[in-house]
């Protein structure tokens, strides 16, 4: 057994169980062709499974539910988390995390300011799209995603009850957060929205936010 499968074995027991990793993570324990075998090796030892190309986890086994793999969202969160970057859902990616559409997307798609890239994990496919520096400085937990998840949608053509739900998020949202997206948002969108929030609903979502 090489010295560097030794290494990388001996760091995995001390890795909670479920963890995603990288080849980068192994960095000091051999050369890069010897880390790749290494990983290969524990790979068909089952002591590691590989999602994707230079994506690999710790398996984490449930008692009722069997292996638990990590889903696609979560591994496009620790590639972020890793390289440093920032990424947020886009398109439909938006629309289903705020509930505005039950279709689940096989393609979850993010902005970044990282290297735009396609993975494929398992039936999914995740997307990092190259985004402009406005779009990544949008402050708001729900208006970000607001203004992402309508970018997807015809705005003439919008179904009165996916409005109402729009406007009921809006509403829970920071009026300064709000105020600032909006500042950076396209003209239509910027629009779409001040018409939808009157200034009674913008007076009342400022008294709910002191």
């Amino acid at each position: 057994m090489s010295n560097t499968h030794t290494s990388i074995n001996n760091y995995l027991s001390k890795v909670k169980k479920g963890s995603i990793l990288f080849p980068t993570d192994f960095r000091g324990l051999g050369t890069e062709g010897a880390i790749k075998m290494a990983l290969s090796r524990l790979v068909k030892e089952g002591k590691l499974k590989r999602v994707a190309h230079g994506i690999y986890y710790v398996p984490k086994t449930d008692p009722l539910l069997g292996e638990l793999h990590p889903g696609a969202e979560k591994i496009a969160e620790a590639i972020a988390q890793k390289e440093k970057i920032l990424i947020k859902p886009s398109g439909a990616s938006a629309l289903n995390k705020l509930g505005l559409s039950t279709q689940v997307p096989m393609r979850l798609v993010y902005i970044t300011n990282g290297s735009p890239r396609k993975l494929k994990i398992g039936k999914m496919t995740v997307v990092f799209k190259a985004t402009t520096s406005k779009k990544l400085a949008m402050e708001g937990r729900i208006s970000g995603l607001v203004l992402q998840a309508l970018e997807e949608l015809d705005l003439e053509n919008v179904q009165p009850q996916t409005v109402a739900k729009i406007k009921s998020l809006l509403m829970k949202e920071n009026p300064s957060k709000l105020k600032h997206d909006l500042a950076l948002a396209p003209a239509r969108l910027n629009d779409y929205i001040v018409k939808l929030l009157n200034e009674k609903d913008y007076d009342r979502m400022v008294e709910a936010n002191r």
